[in-house]
């Protein structure tokens, strides 16, 4: 199957898209992923996004890298990342990867990280209403 034949392809199975516009996108992602080895997209839920290859989304260890920060701002460099190596099961390298892609593109991952606690925080709020209207 010829490029223009598979971008066709690509285009009807993500609606939205004309095929300009997706052959932008995937011309970029290739970019980044050749700037960044160990990231791949991959489409989801919350839409397509920046994962580590057989690890999670590069928004999820730069969340646990902020985090690990602000709970533990006395550790250097060497044990912050042994923490989140040992809490998270990422590899070092791919610990790594995630946070050369987000200094690269601090927007994109930290709209993602955001998004992320929104939701968690309306789910939150949503099992404390049933909770209350259960309790009576």
């Amino acid at each position: 199957m010829m490029v223009a034949d598979r971008l066709a392809v690509f285009v009807s199975a993500n609606h939205g898209l004309s095929l300009s516009a997706a052959a932008n996108m995937l011309v970029d992602e290739g970019l980044r992923m050749h700037e960044h080895p160990g990231v791949f997209f991959q489409n989801g839920a919350t839409g397509r996004r920046a994962r580590l290859i057989m690890g999670p989304d590069v928004w999820e260890v730069i969340r646990a890298v902020k985090s690990a920060r602000v709970h533990e701002p006395g550790l250097s460099e060497d044990e912050l990342l042994t923490m989140l190596v040992k809490n998270t099961g990422v590899p070092l390298r791919l610990i790594r990867v995630a946070i050369g892609y987000w200094a690269a593109y601090p927007d994109e991952i930290d709209a993602e990280i955001a998004a992320a606690d929104a939701a968690e925080d309306a789910a939150e709020a949503a099992w404390r209403r049933e909770r209350d209207l259960l309790a009576g």
